[in-house]
């Protein structure tokens, strides 16, 4: 039963594995996200209060969603390392961080740039957006803890447990708008009961989510490859691949 489990801490098999997935991953994500970003930038209607304004949901809403799974994605594997000695959970989590802060920043430009309009500034120091820029630290703080050992197994682990104790943060940007006072709007689609956003908008959304979700993935297996690479330089599997 477990043996697909182990079979993961196989470098050569993680490599072959992120290689197949990356192509199919990439085109997933173009057509995902085409449809997506196209119809809910020109063809979904204005929303009633905000507008044209709204359409930066599209970018702003997957972003922030992904800044969180992909945090999640690394403390997870930083876990799987720390408690099963898996070391390719570390290639993960070292390969995730950077996309990770990646997404969390575009969340950050995205949600200023829709705040002007919205609050009459760019910046608040609200719940959400607090605790959106905490994540952004965190990710810098894991990636700096590991590079800042020259023993890169302690390096690992040390940027590994960081990223568990950070973990509380994903579930206070989660819950942040209904547990303080704030100026962020409310769930409209991770909820229970009826998402409150009409079908011509929330249909192109949940195709941004999965583009993004995929694009994800893609940009992983590939970082992932590279982090694999470059542990196992010195392994015999890694000079006939680099052959082929």
């Amino acid at each position: 039963m477990w043996t697909w489990f182990y079979r993961l801490a196989s470098p050569p098999y993680v490599y072959g594995v992120a290689a197949t997935l990356t192509p199919w991953l990439l085109a997933g994500a173009v057509v995902a996200l085409g449809y997506g970003e196209g119809v809910g930038l020109f063809f979904a209607p204005a929303d009633y209060q905000q507008g044209d304004a709204f359409r930066i949901i599209y970018v702003h809403v997957p972003a922030g969603w992904i800044s969180m799974f992909c945090y999640s994605t690394m403390a997870i594997a930083g876990a799987i390392a720390l408690i099963w000695r898996i070391k390719i959970g570390h290639a993960v989590a070292a390969a995730a961080a950077p996309i990770g802060a990646s997404f969390t920043l575009l969340a950050l430009v995205t949600g200023s740039l829709w705040g002007r309009p919205m609050w009459g500034t760019y910046w608040v120091w609200d719940p959400r957006l607090t605790s959106e820029l905490i994540l952004l630290f965190l990710y810098i703080g894991v990636m700096s803890l590991r590079s800042a050992f020259e023993d890169p197994a302690r390096g690992d682990r040390a940027a590994a447990l960081l990223g568990l104790v950070g973990g509380v943060n994903i579930p206070i940007i989660h819950y942040s708008v209904v547990w303080w006072n704030s100026l962020h709007q409310g769930a409209t689609v991770a909820k229970f009961g009826k998402p409150t956003m009409a079908l011509s908008m929330l249909v192109p959304l949940l195709a941004c989510f999965l583009g993004f979700m995929l694009f994800f993935g893609a940009v992983l297996c590939m970082r992932l490859r590279g982090e694999v690479l470059n542990r196992e330089r010195q392994a015999k599997w890694v000079r006939e691949a680099i052959k082929t």
